[in-house]
């Protein structure tokens, strides 16, 4: 698997840093890709970087809401080599710009 990094050169919304693929190389994914996954900025001046998954908007009784469409089957913390995956790919990226 390969992630690329598409770099959110509009600034806009504020706070997105980039939007990141899973490209997949082997197996019965190979040739396909995974979008929906976002970069952003930590709210709150906390520093640091959050991702966010692919997800699909609803609405009940007015309200909107999503669902992750990526789930962990049983243990919570599945999701954290994946969100880890993406923020290394992008340091790598940022790396590679400034340098």
């Amino acid at each position: 698997m390969t992630v690329k990094i598409v770099q959110n050169d509009k600034a806009n919304p504020p706070g997105k840093l980039a939007d990141a693929e899973l490209h997949f190389d082997d197996g019965p994914l190979a040739g396909l890709k995974l979008i929906g996954f976002s970069i952003w900025e930590r709210r709150g001046g906390a520093g640091g970087r959050n991702v966010t998954f692919p997800a699909r908007q609803y609405s009940i009784n007015g309200e909107r809401r999503s669902f992750a469409l990526l789930r962990p089957i049983a243990d919570q913390s599945a999701q954290q080599s994946i969100r880890d995956t993406i923020l290394a790919a992008y340091a790598n990226q940022e790396s590679q710009v400034t340098t």
